[in-house]
């Protein structure tokens, strides 16, 4: 290490440079003091213990990061000097990480202790597997499902899979999903880098789908890990209308960006049908500001066509995947 700053490493530093660590942990905050007790807890439970912690703040206005500053100094901390969204803060908490793989961790879950121990043997058992998605439960009811990996169906319209359902054991199998939820899932950092991240122009909600989308296509594959739980406050980083807005837009683009042309074609019936059945359904509760909101995304993602076909040309160019194989991962 050059700490004189002369070239060719002319003068000699005493220091030793720090040993990258396995996991990364980011964490986006924006105005979530009121989850961190939880969340650093459960990190601070953690068996497998070779992991950093970046805690990227989004230009809170709480009181987030002086909260880890006196309870979790061994945090690093970014903060922001102005919203950047989801997306931005991930991104940039991602270009700060040391590790060899990162870990996205919403700021409303908590970790079960065993939960990075779990990802890590996924992620060296299974080389292939650029994502390892984790299985979020309900913090509130533990034996609820939020998701045991993302799918998504060939009308276009993104799934978590077992949703809603009581955790019984039905998903406790290791094996390939589409796609794994931003909120808690592990991303080696060659497909990271290779992907350049996600997509900022979806600021926040479905950026998930689209690089897990965009990973299928490029020849990487998702695996599951069933036994690395999360707990996950629903709807805790976000609104009602917020999220409709975002899915509805995101949802469009996503699909635009990344669906091989012959099964947009085989499946275009199913995908208009699902749009307009959507926009049925917002219609018909209009009086409602998510509803509204809906409709609104929608027709934002119509607007924005343009500009994410010009991505999808990229896209599509750098595919490695036959359009059969990518078929077969759509339900």
């Amino acid at each position: 290490m050059n700490v004189n700053g002369a070239p060719g490493g002319a003068g000699k530093s005493d220091e030793i440079p720090a040993r990258a660590p396995f996991f990364s942990v980011l964490i986006p905050n924006y105005n979530g003091v009121r989850h961190l007790p939880d969340l650093f807890a459960g990190l601070a439970s953690q068996f497998f213990t070779d992991f950093e912690v970046i805690f990227a703040d989004d230009a809170s206005s709480d009181d987030s990061v002086a909260w880890v500053q006196a309870s979790a100094p061994q945090a690093r901390i970014l903060a922001g000097s102005g919203n950047k969204g989801f997306v931005g803060t991930v991104n940039r908490a991602a270009r700060a990480a040391r590790g060899r793989v990162m870990v996205l961790l919403n700021n409303d879950t908590q970790p079960a202790p065993d939960f990075l121990a779990e990802l890590a043997k996924t992620v060296c058992s299974q080389p292939r597997a650029g994502i390892v998605a984790a299985k979020l439960l309900l913090f509130e009811e533990r034996d609820r499902i939020h998701t045991a990996g993302d799918m998504m169906g060939r009308d276009g319209i993104p799934r978590n899979r077992g949703v809603w359902a009581t955790d019984s054991g039905q998903f406790d199998n290791s094996e390939a999903v589409f796609g794994g939820c931003g909120g808690a899932m592990a991303v080696r950092r060659e497909l990271w880098e290779a992907l350049e991240g996600f997509d900022e122009d979806f600021w926040m909600y479905i950026e998930d789908v689209d690089f897990s989308f965009r990973a299928q296509l490029l020849g990487w594959h998702t695996a599951f890990a069933p036994a690395a739980v999360v707990f996950h406050k629903l709807g805790g980083s976000g609104g009602d209308e917020l999220s409709s807005f975002y899915v509805g837009r995101n949802t469009i683009w996503t699909l635009a960006k990344n669906m091989p042309t012959p099964l947009l074609l085989s499946h275009s019936s199913q995908i208009v049908k699902a749009q307009l059945s959507i926009a049925a359904d917002a219609l018909r509760n209009c009086r409602g500001s998510a509803a509204r909101a809906r409709l609104r995304g929608q027709l934002a993602g119509l607007l924005g066509l343009p500009r994410v076909l010009r991505q999808r040309a990229l896209v599509q160019a750098r595919k490695r995947r036959h359009d059969v194989e990518i078929d077969r991962l759509l339900i």
